[in-house]
């Protein structure tokens, strides 16, 4: 999407689904953090339609980085967890004590971040409510967000498009596009992290927790296997949505 002072905006419309139906355009937008978007930017979202703006993120990152957003959007505090665990928005002083010892510390605080995004009682709370919201939302856009927007609302894309019958392969493309999208903030954080005097340790585990890898995803979807069977029942049971309300949520995003 054509955001100036923003990351990993985009409009999950076009994607097919198993029995040969479409997302519709300007339904369904993913995004990372929207603290820096600039007045164009905030026009721009007017525009194309935004009405509801879901915030996945902690109060803490909240209020230490407010949502810029139309006022003709409607603002929803959903935190997916009380604190981040992703830790893209923690101190360089945070960031240094936990990496700086260990190459692998951001890689396996991400698997555990994914186990969480699956089976923790916030996640699934606030995953929830993004389903009610989504169901409310009859013709509008709806946004939804974190920091990065690649783990918190990379996994609500999952949910949302395996609820519509996307097939994993194409859910997969979309979780893993993130990386295209959130190179120009990688970059920005390892100049600063290097300028800072941070080791290789410190690089790599900042590195891992700005990127997606197949693993991440794999975590969350083996946790739904080991615990609800499929992903289908995981939707039915841990998210608690009926089969009517599935089918409503096709009517309304799908053509």
């Amino acid at each position: 999407m054509n955001i100036h002072h923003g990351y990993n905006f985009r409009d999950l419309g076009g994607y097919q689904t198993t029995d040969g139906l479409h997302l519709r355009a300007h339904r369904l937008v993913r995004s990372g953090a929207m603290d820096r978007l600039s007045d164009r930017d905030v026009a721009f979202l007017h525009t194309y339609g935004v009405r509801v703006d879901v915030d996945f993120r902690s109060r803490d990152e909240r209020l230490e980085k407010p949502d810029r957003l139309p006022d003709s959007a409607r603002y929803v505090f959903d935190p997916v967890f009380s604190e981040d665990k992703t830790q893209v928005s923690k101190t360089w002083a945070q960031e240094q004590q936990m990496f700086s010892l260990d190459a692998k510390a951001g890689y396996h605080n991400m698997l555990r971040t994914y186990r969480d995004l699956a089976l923790s009682e916030s996640a699934q709370k606030a995953y929830r409510e993004f389903f009610d919201l989504a169901l409310g939302n009859s013709s509008d856009t709806l946004l939804f967000h974190c920091s990065a927007g690649k783990d918190r609302t990379g996994m609500a894309a999952v949910y949302v498009l395996s609820a519509l019958g996307v097939d994993e392969a194409t859910i997969r493309k979309d979780y893993l596009a993130t990386n295209l999208f959130i190179q120009p903030a990688l970059e920005e954080v390892l100049t600063q992290a290097k300028a800072e005097g941070g080791n290789q340790n410190m690089m790599q585990g900042l590195t891992d927790i700005w990127t997606v890898y197949p693993e991440y995803l794999d975590t969350a979807l083996a946790a739904i296997k080991d615990t609800y069977g499929d992903m289908q029942h995981y939707l039915t049971e841990a998210l608690q949505l009926t089969n009517h309300q599935i089918q409503t949520l096709r009517k309304l995003y799908l053509v």
